[in-house]
């Protein structure tokens, strides 16, 4: 498989880890839109939000069960945003779903 993210949970890439435990990954985004940029993954290969199906659903719950964690491990306690993309035209360009937390700063109006 020829998956960044695949290859930053094998340890095949570097990232600067923020958080890691058996199911997931959360580390600095290498193209921060933010003054706070992490990226939070599964370490399952899931390709977007559409390939969330009965099996694999749970994920996303445990990954929002983290966040706030993950958010307050990096200072955000006076907020962040949390975006997923899914698909081309939402501007997803790793295809293994992937959430931004993002923060540190007054963030504007999304579009």
């Amino acid at each position: 498989m020829d998956c960044i993210f695949c290859k930053i949970i094998a340890g095949e890439i570097p990232s600067k880890k923020i958080y890691e435990d058996d199911r997931i990954l959360a580390f600095h985004d290498i193209e921060p839109q933010a003054p706070t940029h992490a990226v939070i993954i599964p370490k399952e290969h899931i390709e977007s939000a559409n390939a969330l199906n009965s099996d694999n659903a749970e994920i996303v719950a445990y990954i929002f069960s983290k966040i706030p964690e993950i958010a307050k491990t990096l200072g955000l306690e006076k907020g962040y945003r949390v975006v997923n993309n899914c698909g081309p035209d939402a501007g997803q360009t790793v295809f293994h779903i992937h959430f931004h937390l993002m923060g540190g700063d007054v963030l504007g109006k999304m579009a």
